[in-house]
Parts: structure tokens; sequence; C-alpha cells
């Protein structure tokens, strides 16, 4: 399950997205992502997918990509995840779901055998670094947030960027941007 670095940056897409969603929202927010995933593989030629593993948006993103995978075998599922201990605190259906995604991914990367200050950044850092796109789920900018870094993180370093918050799904057809 564990194995190198082995995906190619051009056709790589990676999300970064709030851990609490609004539960009205999230009907939409999955076909949001089954429309972005199957855009990213359209009109973009991505083929490979990192989600960072946690709760919240990055579960729904590897579910998606699951999901089109059945489809389309030839996508692929990274899991990179910030550390070994990342679910410790999680409740029981918690874990179920992240044990069963684990083991549907292509790809774990452990970036950290344990948790620290900075391994939540660094792993954010590392899927922008090894992506060309990001699709993110930011409503909160709050200097504090972990999405909102990421987010400008991949600005800055040119990645083109989706918001999926809010977004019609008419809007993927024109633009990239948060």
């Amino acid at each position: 399950m564990f194995s190198p670095i082995s995906f190619i940056n051009e056709k790589t897409c990676c999300f970064t997205g709030h851990r609490k969603l609004p539960v009205e929202e999230l009907p939409q927010i999955r076909a949001r992502l089954r429309d972005i995933v199957a855009y990213m593989v359209r009109e973009k030629g991505v083929d490979t997918f990192i989600a960072g593993g946690a709760l919240g948006f990055d579960t729904l993103s590897a579910q998606a990509v699951v999901q089109a995978r059945a489809e389309d075998p030839r996508l692929r599922l990274v899991l990179a995840i910030p550390c070994r201990n990342q679910d410790l605190k999680w409740g029981p259906k918690d874990k179920a779901v992240y044990q069963t995604l684990l083991h549907q991914a292509d790809e774990v990367l452990v970036l950290s055998d344990e948790y620290t200050n900075t391994c939540m950044r660094e792993r954010n850092c590392f899927m922008v670094d090894h992506s060309a796109y990001c699709v993110c789920y930011l409503e909160n900018r709050s200097p504090r947030s972990g999405t909102a870094f990421t987010a400008e993180y991949a600005q800055g370093q040119g990645r083109e960027v989706v918001n999926l918050a809010g977004m019609e799904p008419s809007f993927y057809q024109n633009a990239l941007t948060v």
C-alpha cells in the first residue's frame, strides 16, 4: 500500500477543504465533486487525484474519485496522509470510512511518522507541489484556516485553483479561480 511517489505533476489535481461542511449542502457538494472530477479528466487530462485523507471535504473528494474510477480505471487516487495516527481522535464510523479509503487508494503516502505542529501544512504543500490543479471548498478565509493557506499557496505556485463553495456547475466551463 505504501510506495514511492510515482505520479506526474501535469496530470495531477489535489483537493483541500474544510473538515466541517454544512450538512444541508452535502448533496450539492458531492454533485460538484462528481462534476469537477469529470471536468478535470475530460478538459485538463488529469488522471491522478491527491486527497489528504482528513474528515469532511477530503473524504468526499476521495470518494468522488473512487466513484469516477469505477467508470474509468485509468484514474488514480493518492492519499497524502500527514501522519500515521491522523485518525487517532476520530469516532468509529469515521475511522471505518478512512480505513476503506486507505484500501481503495492506489497509493498512500505517509509524510510523518507522528503528529507535529507542522505536519498538516507540510502535507498541504506536498499536495500542491505535486499537482497542476487544486480543487478546494473554501468558505472560511481566516488566517488559521488550512484550506485558505493551501488555496493561497497553490495560487502563489501558479496552480489553477477551483473553489467549489457556492459555485454553480456551469461555472466550471468558464473559469478556474478561487
